[in-house]
């Protein structure tokens, strides 16, 4: 199945970043459907974020950035989250614009 979105038309412009938070992760997998290049779910169960080398970032806090042709997929994958546990901010103030503190 192919999950195709489009690019949300009023997000930020500028540099993001995606965090997963573990210790909330219910290892449900959506968001590695959403986006495989971003999201990649560990053999323990638990989802985590993928560096731009394609690495699994597994340590606690650890940031991947989003590219502009996944970001829709990356926001969906936030909203749509059971575990309310993906956080995406903005680099430049680490102000979060998706995901469960965003304002």
């Amino acid at each position: 199945m192919t999950v195709q979105h489009e690019a949300p038309s009023d997000g930020p412009a500028e540099a993001l970043e995606v965090w997963i938070d573990q210790d909330l992760c219910t290892g449900d997998g959506i968001c590695a459907q959403y986006a495989p290049d971003v999201f990649e779910l560990d053999i323990d169960g638990l989802a985590y974020v993928k560096s731009t080398d394609d690495e699994l970032l597994q340590e606690p806090g650890a940031t991947a950035p989003v590219p502009l042709p996944l970001l829709r997929d990356v926001v969906d994958s936030a909203k749509d989250c059971p575990g309310d546990c993906i956080h995406v901010r903005r680099v430049a103030d680490r102000v979060e614009v998706y995901g469960p503190d965003a304002e």
